[in-house]
């Protein structure tokens, strides 16, 4: 028996073994792509198991990540930091191979998968900040970012919205070293796939601009390495299609009944016998020492990398200390900036954050992004950063177009490549199109910024379906998220502040109309809620808003004066707040009768209110018409608000 088909057999062996251990798994996809994986890992993915963050590697994801067993399997098998005993533990708790691959738990894992179509996502993000990498720092004759994005796909990645939006853009922008494996086995949970999708796959992606390689017998180890040697050639980004059998070898082969199967003892030891496999966990000394050849060819790339940029250091010395000095987090006088804030009095939201960003993004170079389509709404642009395209890999600025959910899975990518800070925008009550990918966001603490515009009812007149009301508490809920609703230039620089020096996504709430002045305190909007303004006398009345509605509070506050001591409280971050000290949350939230201001449905103000507290929210969906009027029917209104607490005081 030749060694790549031995290899082959004990890859589908472990798999299977390791499934049946866990009693619970994928078997039928793991199996029927194990051998273009294993052609891939053998012969064409480059990476070093001594240095698997080197950047000089190549990047893998599995978007199809239910097919994580055959996955695990390849990284033991080539010398990544996976044994045979995590193999045995896969699926159990605080183990190194779970159920999904995650991203910083399994050595050699690129991304957080699962939730289909994502990975496809991440990729185009990848391959994106390659691309823009390489022409940034590439010279003539030091190809020092030169690396692929591999991106091992289904049939259900390709059924997913979040997949064809981030095709479509890879295609306009010709990402030519992104490819796509995609294991066709024309089965998915419920049956075949004919039943849902009748689509011709291979002309879609032709007609986005994508090269298609057919692989007959994506099952046969030779000819999928062909195929990838040759899709590492194109001058377009590729997607080879690999004709497969799901479950190959099992008694269900080619069913929908093997996606999720798991062979029982007797099965399984059936299956090995058809592979001539004796012994469960157990790698032979050639099929080792044949899989870890590539590794040590692995090594040696790398150290003629390092070889290669030492010598571009000496050549090219300032473009070498650009690069050095490229992802470094630059410190940014931000006491400075608030001490000019007042020039942005009368701006909007959305306005003020231009400027804002345009002065951080003068300072982080890793700073990219763009909208939805939305870009002369969000105004969230980098000025003469230029538009990343096929002509310009330079662009500091993305064309997303209107593909929201692929938006926040390419920044995911863009941010995992290395330690870029991609920003992303849209308006808020969009933001519903991206929860799967904010939530990715994060679960992998990625330095991802969403700038959402257009937030509160005061939009008006384009009615309910762009009036956010319950996007903020959606947002809120992710954990891990950091939601800011700034109601100043402070607060906003604030914002950015904890945003450049923290680890996580953060999402920023901007309103589209004029704020007002409130003079936000800087250092107070850092620990998420303070105290903006007290009265004379020991606080009665205690009113908490946010955002928009802070300059409201402030005029309750002046209606309420003469008759009873109020203080109002600005809480830009309630996340943050919530980290403070039990002192430190008892002093700002002193008064006897608390009572919260904001434009949505958010039953988070509950817990700092009480039972016996007031919350002035949004508990409809309202109509088109002038902003303001819409806020003031809504029960935005100073006087009216005045005359709620008063009644609740018995006053």
């Amino acid at each position: 028996m030749k060694i790549a088909e031995k290899t082959l057999n004990c890859v589908k062996s472990i798999t299977a073994q390791a499934i049946t251990e866990a009693k619970s798994g994928h078997l039928g996809a793991s199996l029927g792509m194990s051998a273009f994986m294993l052609a891939l890992f053998k012969n064409h993915y480059n990476f070093d198991v001594s240095d698997t963050d080197f950047m000089g590697r190549d990047r893998l994801v599995l978007s199809a990540g239910h097919a994580c067993p055959v996955y695990y399997t390849l990284l033991n098998l080539f010398g990544f930091d996976v044994s045979l005993q995590d193999l045995k533990d896969m699926r159990k708790l605080g183990s190194k191979t779970p159920g999904h691959p995650e991203y910083k738990v399994t050595d050699g894992i690129e991304t957080t998968t699962g939730p289909l179509g994502q990975g496809v996502a991440n990729a185009v993000g990848m391959a994106i900040a390659e691309a823009h990498l390489a022409e940034r720092f590439n010279a003539i004759g030091f190809p020092i970012i030169n690396n692929h994005t591999y991106c091992v796909v289904g049939d259900g990645d390709l059924m997913e919205g979040v997949a064809m939006e981030a095709v479509s853009l890879a295609g306009n922008l010709n990402l030519n070293k992104l490819i796509l494996l995609y294991d066709s086995n024309d089965v998915t949970m419920e049956g075949n796939i004919n039943q849902s999708n009748r689509e011709n796959i291979a002309k879609k992606f032709k007609a986005m601009g994508w090269n298609v390689i057919k692989v007959k017998n994506g099952n046969s180890f030779n000819a999928s390495s062909r195929a990838i040697a040759k899709a590492k050639k194109s001058a377009r980004p590729t997607l080879v299609i690999f004709k497969t059998t799901i479950g190959i070898g099992t008694d269900k082969e080619g069913t929908s009944a093997v996606h999720a199967g798991v062979l029982n003892e007797q099965e399984l030891k059936a299956f090995n016998k058809k592979l001539g496999v004796s012994e469960n966990f157990f790698v032979p000394n050639d099929v080792r020492d044949w899989c870890m050849a590539s590794a040590r060819k692995g090594k040696l790339e790398h150290e003629k990398w390092n070889q290669q940029l030492a010598i571009y250091a000496n050549s090219n010395p300032e473009l070498y200390r650009q690069f050095t000095n490229y992802f470094d987090r630059k410190k940014i006088d931000y006491e400075r900036l608030v001490r000019s804030a007042y020039k942005y009095e009368g701006m909007s939201g959305r306005d003020l954050n231009k400027v804002i960003l345009n002065e951080i993004a003068e300072k982080y170079l890793q700073m990219i992004g763009g909208s939805a389509d939305v870009v002369s709404s969000t105004r969230a642009f980098i000025e003469n950063g230029g538009y990343f395209s096929s002509a310009n890999r330079r662009g500091r600025n993305i064309h997303f177009g209107v593909r929201e959910h692929a938006m926040a899975g390419i920044c995911n990518g863009i941010a995992l490549y290395e330690d870029y800070i991609p920003f992303c925008s849209t308006l808020f009550a969009f933001s519903n199109y991206m929860l799967p990918s904010i939530r990715l966001s994060a679960m992998m603490k990625l330095s991802v910024i969403y700038f959402f515009t257009h937030d509160s009812i005061l939009i008006g007149e384009d009615g309910p379906t762009h009036q956010p009301i319950e996007q903020i508490a959606q947002l809120r809920a992710i954990e891990g998220l950091t939601v800011f609703r700034p109601s100043d230039a402070s607060e906003l620089l604030a914002c950015y502040q904890y945003a450049l020096s923290n680890a996580g996504p953060i999402a920023i709430i901007l309103a589209k109309n004029q704020m007002e002045a409130v003079e936000g305190k800087f250092k107070g909007a850092l620990s998420g809620g303070y105290i903006l303004k007290s009265g004379k006398k020991e606080p009665k009345v205690t009113i908490i808003a946010s955002g928009t509605e802070v300059a409201l509070a402030l005029k309750v506050q002046q209606e309420l004066e003469k008759k009873v001591a109020t203080t109002v409280v600005s809480m830009p971050c309630t996340q943050i707040f919530d980290k403070q000290s039990p002192a430190y949350k008892s002093k700002v939230l002193s008064g006897s009768l608390k009572v919260a201001i904001e434009a949505s449905n958010d039953s988070i103000w509950h817990k700092y209110i009480g039972e016996n507290g007031l919350f002035v929210g949004v508990n409809d969906y309202q109509g088109s018409g002038n902003g303001e009027k819409i806020y003031k029917e809504a029960g935005f209104d100073a006087k009216a608000i005045a005359r709620t607490i008063l009644r609740k005081l018995g006053k």
